[in-house]
């Protein structure tokens, strides 16, 4: 039905949406955010804010444990990409019970979008798994720590996005800490190996790529959680799935975990399940607030897993991982710096080259009486 009103002033159009369109009675705003099953909606910034960082930080540092335990496990470093496999299907279940829970169960965001979503994920979290079979882990994890660097080449590319010369400084800081700390593991430890680094490196692009892409698709189609992960998952199940299928690699994984159900699978379900809840309350940080501060928590996140991973598990140690490790420090306060510019006033080169100027001029008689 349409009712129009037409004056020489005012246009009024009056639309009533189709039964295909009309809204579930069950959503109260399309506008909700909901993980665990908890509406983050009802609260304000500063809270939703503190929920979702307790949530990264509390899921994703038992999922980084137990991550490095599965690989401790002898034998176990060349089936990273079974480990994504078995992840990616227990993602996909738990995301399938969680939509289950919610209301509103429709498919928002469009199939196109999710199968590139579904590849990027695979790429991103089976390389990041594979690198570990070459890598220590510390030096993972600080490789993932700069992927503020390419999350900015693609908000630039993706959404054309343009940021301040704080953001800059800050990749420039990871980039130079991250080179020194590759450097420092090529010294010390003796199974490194740069294939380990191209393939965090090709991980490290594709969740640059897939952190603006979720942004986008998110806001623009307003699709839940649950839905980014049922979705992105189950059809990057099916991806892996046929990939060590036509490469033999799925007989060999599936006869040495069923050696050891325990440390491969039982861990595999404990570091999935840390990982799904981990990964839900990222979702919510990146639809709330958007792709960049979920970068700058979860590279916070991660730079306290490289002091539990040396705590925990015996490796070689130098001084310069502590130098290096300052440095992306730094690089992540800059990026944090640049978010509260109104908030945290630093004086800026131009006003001090402004003011040593003036400070310079002659003055008159009048000016200085």
């Amino acid at each position: 039905m349409d009712l129009k009103f037409t004056s020489s002033r005012k246009y009024i159009s009056i639309s009533v949406p189709s039964k295909s369109q009309t809204m579930s009675p069950h959503i109260k705003s399309v506008d909700d955010v909901v993980v665990l099953g908890m509406n983050l909606s009802k609260f304000n910034k500063p809270t939703q804010f503190f929920i979702c960082v307790s949530g990264v930080f509390m899921f994703y540092l038992i999922y980084g444990y137990l991550q490095e335990l599965i690989f401790s496990v002898e034998g176990f470093k060349p089936f990273g990409w079974y480990l994504t496999l078995v992840q990616f299907g227990f993602y996909s279940i738990f995301g399938l019970i969680e939509l289950q829970l919610i209301q509103d169960k429709r498919r928002r965001i469009p199939g196109k979008t999710y199968m590139i979503i579904a590849f990027l994920t695979v790429g991103t979290m089976g390389l990041s798994n594979t690198s570990l079979g070459y890598l220590n882990y510390p030096t993972q994890v600080i490789f993932k720590c700069c992927k503020l660097i390419p999350v900015m080449i693609g908000g630039v590319l993706i959404q054309g996005k343009r940021y301040n010369i704080a953001d800059v400084s800050a990749a420039l800081c990871m980039s130079l800490g991250l080179i020194w700390f590759t450097l420092a593991d090529s010294t010390v430890a003796p199974n490194f190996n740069l294939t380990g680094v191209v393939l965090i490196s090709l991980a490290l692009c594709a969740d640059a790529v897939i952190g603006n892409v979720q942004e986008k698709a998110m806001k623009l189609h307003n699709g839940s959680n649950s839905e980014m992960v049922l979705y992105s998952y189950s059809i990057g199940f099916v991806y892996i799935l046929f990939g060590l299928t036509c490469t033999s690699g799925l007989s060999p994984a599936v006869t040495f975990c069923s050696k050891h159900p325990v440390q491969t699978y039982g861990y595999a379900f404990l570091f999935s399940l840390t990982g799904y809840f981990g990964i839900s309350f990222v979702l919510a940080l990146i639809k709330i607030f958007g792709a960049l501060l979920a970068v700058t928590v979860t590279t916070g996140r991660k730079a306290m897993t490289i002091v539990l991973s040396f705590l925990f598990f015996a490796k070689p140690f130098t001084l310069q991982y502590v130098w290096s490790g300052l440095l992306v420090v730094l690089g992540i306060f800059l990026n944090v710096y640049s978010k509260n510019m109104d908030k945290i006033k630093l004086p800026s080169l131009h006003g001090l080259w402004k003011k040593s100027v003036e400070e310079r001029k002659p003055r008159t008689l009048s000016q200085t009486v």
